[in-house]
Parts: structure tokens; C-alpha cells; sequence
């Protein structure tokens, strides 16, 4: 989430203490001569095509932005899938994620800029008297600190500042009279008791009511915060207070960010993760870019460009200096352990780090910009979407996408910095598969599995806040805004703040206080805009000589400098390694050794055997390196003997009027019948059984023929229901759970296991739903009595011939319940755990196969497993030419030598079919990722 105005593109600005006009001038200078080199290269798009692709952005964000107001308005965000509003505390509760609903009417707060930028005033004139009259800043609700500072605070002051700029214009908001700035001031208040701790950093959450501690509070208990929200504060404080001359709130952002500053790891210039909020002892000593992290590199560049204090500046180039020392990888950015930063701390990069080329943009470092860009895009054109999580050799790690705007943020600050016509025909791309995926009758649904297409019901404030703003102005020319952007800075949620608010109210001390930690390299630190011809030499294909070895990056290679290569091979003469396919848990000699490589036995309560390295126990470092391959061989191994018991997840995809392809199921699929992945699909209209069990003969056959149908889970077989509906004549069967209210959400989806007979007989498709997925089908056959569905691997392309008959649909569409990736990591290995004759539930490995990514050991119990995500993906690289485990895990060592995975499995003598593995870092990096919007 970079900055749209003055310095974009620019390493710094003009001389320290020039007045800020002249540094906003300059700073765009520097950007019209980046720009003015790219006239000659790539052929441009045609004024006529831009302006196409920008209307076609503005009725993108009409759908998203009026069915908002049309069916969720008051509540803070929409549901698109059932077309309705999500109110916190009436709909179950999704953890953390709901840390940003306060009963503000979010999405409406967090739009009001975006309303002036696509040049819809009047409907910004009537949101805004909606905000003045409806909106209540004192629930009794716990709200995310950071969440509601960067969304309702940034979305207020946004709002006052594009407010009282049409007002000067003299045609709309005349009547205004700053009440956004009081509603900003009251809540700046509300949120001010959050930081009453020792150090200055903020609680991470507080009540909008009740404030901290309080009992009717609910909260005040926690020690740990995440540095961004910590350090995501200073742009929307120092404006507040700009705005309102109240100086309190820029003085305790400044404290957090100073305590941050005092914080860091003075001999890598890192900052981890999280931090305690009473001693400042790092929590997480992980560091990179990515999610908890982020905005805190962009606030300190930001706050040095909207306030004009050097000492931010100081601290930016001295962390970015560490950044590009540690992190960088190009084209790829690793998080790293502060105390030794030369290794690195997992294997795979969360989407969160797509806004880092957009701020390299504003510092002006384009080349690693440029890297890193392109080998994002090359994973969206791969997945259409960028993967929550991507491993380092670009598998999927967590596969939700919930409409994330950062890439498209990168993408326009790229192009406003080169004017390459490569980065319009990117976003050109994002636009297309926006609406081909994404869109649903109601919105635009987030995408639950980027591999399936099955969606969430979800569509975040964030989306409309920034997605359409960043889309609209790549494609937009100056002349189509109607004011000038370079006058405003955008903050982390794209809200506008004004340039000149440097110069007001600044009764805020400016004391350096860097230089009181550390002796600065001055070569970090130009204080002139650096020369287009260092930016950009006189090649006018610069930019795409730096995308061209990157283009097959996903598909056709292995990235190599991720994992340094060990040149020295074993010893001579000395014994090999205890290979995994060799152990045999009953043999001495096998538990000595494992010793030796620093691996430990742990028997659990519940006779499983947990199997766990710790690197730093092996007698040598060689040891350890053999630990780490053979914990990396028994997983492998485990998963190919798995292979031919699990399979991958099906889907249902509802297809006739008016969904049309739009929603999809995630369904579990079933031991027995035609199997989907080897068959062409199975399409036809649903029709109930009778009995419903379908545990009998059927009385109502001639409803069933010919379709599929649907029968309830329970009282019998799922083999026998199988046959009793195939014998009526059905094409096809979906069982729906008895169980009222399951949901793949919070329980594992099953593989329908036969009845220990020879099912050779079943040649019709069967699949399960849960309750909550199958009522999706039951609502839509009580609305339109016909409903037609596709039984398949995975969702198929829509049918544009049927879609383009679509009639507009009504409130009670459709639900999207997909199973969610809790836990990903490329040592999971899950079970087919047949419980009953009936049912079995499954897991299998997610799409990550990078070796071990944490320091801190963990294991994983029978019911914990059952929650990680039920595909089934190889464990070698893409194309299999990167297939030399020895090799990989050499390297790997070399890195890692903190790493503990984990395996468990049962007493038996040749337990691998029950290794179970799992890491702690990748549950808590999981929590952090949505605890955090970032």
C-alpha cells in the first residue's frame, strides 16, 4: 500500500529544509522524467482503450459499491454470496477477522474517498450526510486497534479532505462544515486509552465504549502486538492533529514509532514480527516484509514525505538498507531471523509483500521493483489470483484470496514511475479476471481456493477502498480527475491526505533521536532525486530486459540463490545417512542414530509416537543436515504411499438462472462410484429423494430419473444410499450432513468410504456437502424450484451463452462454504482416518513442498490434522526438473539449522502411514495473517 502523491518514484526529496511545494514539485519532476523515457519503448495502449478499461472500472465498482448499499447497508461490510450485511456478533464469528467490524458502517466509511477519485461527487455528497446521520462511534464493541485507525479514522480524514476541496471548488458540499473532522477527533479520543502502557505501544484492541480494562471492556488483558500495528498510526494521528491542532495524537504515534525505532536489533537493523507491549522482548524474531510487518517500512517513509521530519527518512534507509541486505533475494523477498538474518525463516511469502515494488517505487530502488513485480504476476497468471501464501518455488501455501488490492498498487506505481504500456495491459489483466472469478450477482465474492474457484462469502471494505482507486487512476488521465492526486499522499488503506498539512499546526518537536542509536552510513541517505539515467539508462526496453528471465519463473524453473548450495560432500568413507524408507522404529541401532541427528521420541497419551528434530541437540552440524533430510524423506515418503487412498476435492457448481456458474462447493468426494477426476463431469437438475435417507427402495422415482439427487446423511451406508438412488435412475447423488449447521468453516470435509464390500456396482458420481453448503442447494430449489448443477474435479469457465441471459437475482442467491485452509505447510501430511465403515474423514498435503520453514518444534493431534485442508498435491517442483531431494535438503540445512519438524505415528512396526506433521510458526503466521488486514 504505497503513496500515490508527491515524492512517488523519487529516492528522497529536494534539499532538508526546502518548503514542501518545492519538494512536491521536484518529487513529481523526477517522476514526468522517469516517465517521458518509456515513450519509445513498448507500443502504447490507445486513449480509446484506456478510457474503456476505466469505465469498465467505474461499473465494477456501481455493482460492488450498490449492492452494498442495497443490501447490507448499515452493517460494515457485504456477504455477496447471500446478499445481505455482516453485523458482528449476528453472524458466527470469524476470529480476528472481525476485529474490524464495530458497527460503523465500514464499507460505507471506507469508500468515501474513493467516491471523489471515480469522480461521483454527488453520490460522495450523500454518503457523507449518511456517515453524518446514521454512523455511531460509541458501541460496545472490541475493535482492532490498527483496523479501525487505518480504515474508519484514514476513512474519515480522507473523507474531510477531498469534503472541504470540492467545497473550495465552489459546486458541492458547500454546506459542510468539517463534522467528518469531529467525527475523527471523537474517535482519534476513543482510541487514545489504548495507549496507556509502559512502553507507548498501543493495546491491539480496545472498546469503543468502554475503552481498556474496564470489566464491561472485554479486553486490556494482552501482551503482544504486531509491529505494523504498532507502527501504522503516525500518518492518520499527525494528521488529526494537523487537522485539529490537538497535538496529543501525533505525540503518542511518534512515542510507538520511537519505541519501535529503540526496539530494532542493532546488529541487523531488523524489527521482528511482535512485540511485548509492556517489556518490548521481541515475541516473533522473524522479520521480513510481508504480514505484520509492512506498513511500518511505509509509514516511516511516508511520515518523512506528508511531515517533513528527517529522522523517519534516516530510519526507512537504514531499515531498507537491511532489507535489501537480508531479505531481498531477488526476485523473491524471504523472511529472515533478526539475530541471524543470514538464514532464513520459512520458505514460502504471503501476498502481503505485493505492495513492497510500489513502495521501492517511492524510494526510488526500481530494478528489484521491477523483479519482484513481474514474479508475482507470474504466479496470478498462473492461479488468476495471488495465493494468500506461495512457496519459494511458487506452489500454493494458503490458497484463500480475499480481493487483496496490493498488487494493483504496485502495478500503478510502476507505471506511473517507467509509462511502460506493460503494466496497463497487467492491470488490463486484474480487470478480466475480476470479473470472470470473482463477480457473483451480488459483488464481487472472495475467492476461498484459488486452485478450485470456490468462493467466501466475504467482500472486504479494503476492496472498495483501494482495488477500484489504484485500477481506475493506472487507466486514468490527468484530465479525468477532478482534482490534482500529486497534492495528496495515500495512506496504507489509499486514503488521501493533503501535502500542505506539513506546514500546519507543527508544534510537534523534531528532534532526531536516530542518530542517539546508531552511526549512519551517509550513502544511504541522497537528499536530491536520483538521475532518470541511473534510473532508467537510455535503453528504452529497460524495464522489460529486467521481466524477461523472469517470464517462465513459475512454470520452467527452479529458483536457485533462495537456499545457499553446500559444495562439500559427506566425508569419505563415512557411513550413509539412515535413509527414511530404511527406519524401522522396533531397531536400537535406528533410535541411536536418530539421537544423533538430533532427533527425539516422544510418546503421547493417546499412543501415537511424536517423532521431533531439534537442529541444535545433533552432535554436529552434519548430523543435524542428515536429521533435517531424513524428517523431509519420511514425509515424502509418506505422501507418495498415501497417494492412492486420498483424493482431492471435488466440486459442486450450481449453473442454472441466476447463478450461472458463480457459486461453487467444495464437496468431499467419495471412495466408490465414477470417479470425476477420470470421467467428464456430471450435469443435472437436482431432485429430493423418498425417503430422504435413502436408505431404502425409492418411492418417488420417477422424480429421480435421469437427475441427480439429494439424500441426508445417516442410518445407513453411504454405498447403500448409492444404490437404492442409482437403481431409481439417478445420474449422480449429494448427501447432505444431518448434522444442523456443519460447515467445511470449522469442520473437516469427509471421503465417503465404502461399506466393505465390493462397490464395483456404483457407477454414478457421489459427493457430500455439509449442512451449511447443502441448504445453499435446498434455498435455491424452494426460490426456483429448478435448479440445475455441475459435478466436477474442480469449477469449470461459466457459460457466457447462459450468462448473458441472466436476469437479476434475488437477495437469497447463493452461499459460498468452501473448505479453508487452516494450517498449510509443506509438512503436513493428513490422514484418511476411517473411523466407522462409513465415513472417513480427510486431509491430505496442501499445495507446498518447500522444506522445513520454522524454529520453534510442534506436533499436530488426530483432530487438529482434520482441520487442514483435504487436496492432495505432488511434493517435487512444478515441472520436475528440481527433483534431487538430497540436494534441496543440503541446501536447506545450511539455512535452517533452527528448524523442528515434527512427525507422528502410531506404535505399529511400520508406522508411516500415520506421520503427522505440522509447524508452530506457520499456526501463528496464520493467526497474524488474519488478524490483519495489512
Amino acid at each position: 500500500m504505497s503513496e500515490a502523491g508527491g515524492g512517488r518514484g523519487c529516492g528522497s526529496s529536494v534539499p532538508q529544509r526546502a518548503p514542501w511545494s518545492l519538494v512536491a514539485a521536484t518529487a513529481a519532476f523526477c517522476l514526468v522524467s522517469a516517465t517521458s523515457v518509456w515513450t519509445a519503448g513498448a507500443a502504447p495502449m490507445s486513449r480509446e482503450e484506456r478510457q474503456k478499461l476505466g469505465n469498465q472500472v467505474l461499473e465494477m465498482f456501481d455493482h460492488a459499491y450498490g449492492n452494498y448499499m442495497e443490501h447490507a447497508y448499515p452493517a460494515d461490510e457485504l456477504m455477496p454470496l447471500t446478499c445481505r450485511g455482516r453485523v458482528r456478533g449476528q453472524e458466527p464469528s470469524r476470529g480476528d477477522v472481525d476485529d474490524a467490524l464495530g458497527k460503523f458502517s465500514l464499507t460505507l466509511i471506507d469508500s468515501l474517498d474513493t467516491l471523489v477519485v471515480l469522480n461521483k461527487t454527488k453520490e460522495f455528497e450523500d454518503a457523507v450526510r449518511k456517515v453524518l446521520r446514521d454512523v455511531n462511534l460509541d458501541n460496545d464493541v472490541v475493535v482492532s486497534v490498527f483496523e479501525t485507525n487505518i480504515r474508519v479514522l484514514g476513512g474519515l480524514l480522507g473523507g474531510h479532505s477531498l469534503a472541504i476541496m470540492l467545497k473550495e471548488k465552489g459546486e458541492y458540499m458547500q454546506w459542510y462544515n468539517d463534522e467528518l473532522l469531529q467525527m475523527a477527533k471523537q474517535l482519534g479520543y476513543k482510541l487514545l486509552p489504548a495507549f496507556n502502557t509502559t512502553s507507548g505501544l498501543p493495546y491491539p484492541r480496545i472498546n469503543l465504549k468502554f475503552g481498556i480494562r474496564k470489566p464491561e471492556a472485554r479486553t486490556g488483558t494482552e501482551t503482544d502486538t504486531c509491529t505494523a500495528c504498532a507502527g501504522t498510526l503516525i500518518l492518520e494521528f499527525a494528521a488529526l492533529s494537523r487537522f485539529t491542532g490537538a497535538t496529543i495524537f501525533e505525540e503518542y504515534a511518534r512515542k510507538a514509532l520511537d519505541f519501535l525505532w529503540e526496539k530494532r536489533q542493532r546488529s541487523s537493523n531488523l524489527v521482528g514480527v511482535t512485540i511485548n507491549i509492556h517489556t518490548g522482548d521481541w515475541v516473533r524474531k522473524d522479520s521480513g516484509v510481508g504480514a505484520g510487518i509492512d506498513s511500518y517500512y511505509e509509514y516511516l517513509l511516508k511520515a518523512y514525505v506528508l511531515l517533513g521530519d528527517d529522522s523517519f527518512l534516516e530510519r526507512f534507509n537504514t531499515h531498507y538498507d537491511a532489507i535489501m541486505r537480508y531479505i531481498s533475494q531477488p526476485p523473491l523477498l524471504l523472511d529472515v531471523h533478526i539475530h541471524k538474518p543470514m538464514l532464513n525463516a520459512r520458505t514460502w511469502m504471503d501476498a502481503l509483500l505485493a505492495f513492497f515494488p510500489g513502495l521501492q517505487v517511492l524510494k526510488g530502488d526500481i530494478r528489484p521493483a521491477i523483479e519482484t513485480h513481474e514474479m508475482l504476476y507470474q504466479v496470478i497468471k498462473k492461479h488468476n489470483f495471488l495465493p494468500e501464501a506461495f512457496t519459494t518455488d511458487f506452489r500454493v501455501h494458503w490458497a484463500q484470496h480475499p480481493l487483496r488490492p496490493e498488487f494493483a498498487e504496485s502495478t500503478y506505481f510502476l507505471y506511473k514511475a517507467t509509462g511502460d504500456p506493460y503494466y496497463l495491459e497487467v492491470g488490463k489483466t486484474l480487470i478480466e479476471n475480476l470479473n470472470k472469478y470473482a463477480r457473483v450477482p451480488c459483488g464481487f465474492a472472495a475467492m476461498k481456493d484459488v486452485r478450485t474457484g470456490s468462493h467466501e462469502d466475504r467482500m472486504d471494505s479494503f476492496f472498495l477502498a483501494e482495488m477500484f482507486k489504484y485500477l481506475y487512476l493506472l487507466f486514468a488521465d490527468k484530465e479525468d480527475i477532478i482534482f490534482d492526486i500529486e497534492d495528496y499522499i495515500f495512506t496504507t488503506e489509499a486514503h488521501l491526505l493533503p501535502l500542505w498539512l506539513s506546514t500546519t499546526n507543527q508544534s510537534i518537536s523534531k528532534k532526531n533521536t536516530t542518530s542517539e542509536y546508531t552511526e549512519l552510513d551517509d550513502s544511504n541517505f541522497d537528499w536530491t532525486c536520483p538521475n532518470t539515467q541511473i534510473l532508467f539508462p537510455n535503453d528504452p526496453l529497460y524495464a522489460q530486459s529486467i521481466r524477461e528471465p523472469l517470464k517462465n519463473v513459475v512454470d520452467k524453473s527452479c529458483p536457485r540463490g533462495i537456499i545457499r548450495v553446500r559444495e562439500e560432500s559427506f566425508r569419505s568413507g563415512a557411513k550413509p545417512p539412515l535413509r527414511a524408507r530404511d527406519f524401522m522404529a522396533t531397531n536400537p541401532e535406528h533410535l541411536e542414530i536418530l539421537k544423533k541427528m538430533g532427533v527425539s521420541l516422544i510418546h503421547l497419551k493417546d499412543g501415537r509416537v511424536q517423532l521431533v528434530q531439534h537442529a541444535i541437540q545433533a552432535a554436529s552440524s552434519i548430523d543435524a543436515e542428515d536429521g533435517l533430510r531424513f524428517m523431509q524423506e519420511m514425509i515424502e515418503l509418506s505422501s507418495q504411499q498415501q497417494k492412492e487412498q486420498q483424493l482431492p476435492p471435488r466440486a459442486v457448481q450450481i449453473v442454472s438462472h441466476p447463478f450461472f456458474g458463480r457459486v461453487v462447493l467444495t464437496a468431499g468426494p467419495a471412495q466408490f462410484g465414477l470417479d470425476l477426476s477420470k470421467h467428464k463431469e456430471t450435469r443435472g437438475f437436482v431432485a429430493s429423494s423418498k425417503p430422504y435417507n435413502g436408505c431404502s427402495e425409492l418411492t418417488n422415482p420417477e422424480a429421480v430419473m435421469g437427475k441427480i439427487a439429494l439424500i441426508q446423511r445417516g442410518q445407513c451406508m453411504f454405498a447403500e444410499k448409492a444404490r437404492n438412488i442409482q437403481n431409481a435412475g439417478a445420474i449422480g447423488g449429494i448427501v447432505i450432513d444431518d448434522n444442523e449447521g456443519s460447515s467445511s468453516d470449522t469442520a473437516p470435509l469427509f471421503q465417503m468410504a465404502g461399506d466393505g464390500k465390493d462397490t464395483d456396482d456404483i457407477k454414478i458420481p457421489m459427493l457430500f456437502l455439509f449442512s451449511k453448503e447443502g441448504s445453499i442447494i435446498l434455498d435455491a430449489i424452494r426460490e426456483y424450484e429448478e435448479v440445475e448443477v455441475l459435478l466436477s474435479d474442480k469449477a469449470k469457465d461459466r457459460d457466457p451463452e447462459m450468462e448473458s441471459e441472466e436476469q437479476p437475482s434475488s437477495e437469497n442467491d447463493s452461499q459460498d462454504q468452501s473448505a479453508e485452509e487452516i494450517m498449510p505447510s509443506s509438512q503436513e501430511v493428513g490422514l484418511v482416518d476411517q473411523e466407522s465403515p462409513e465415513e472417513s474423514s480427510l486431509n491430505s498435503e496442501p499445495e507446498s513442498s518447500s522444506p522445513a520453514d520454522t524454529d520453534n518444534a510442534a506436533s499436530v493431534s488426530a483432530s487438529e490434522q482434520n482441520s487442514n485442508p483435504m487436496e492432495n498435491h505432488e511434493t517435487t517442483s512444478l515441472d520436475g526438473e528440481c527433483t534431487d531431494l538430497d540436494n534441496q535438503l543440503q541446501e536447506q540445512s545450511e539455512t535452517e539449522e533452527d528448524s523442528n519438524p515434527n512427525v507422528s505415528w502410531g506404535k505399529k512396526v511400520q508406522p508411516i502411514d500415520s506421520i503427522l506433521a505440522d509447524w508452530n510458526e506457520d499456526i501463528e503466521a496464520f493467526e497474524m495473517m488474519e488478524k490483519d488486514e495489512l
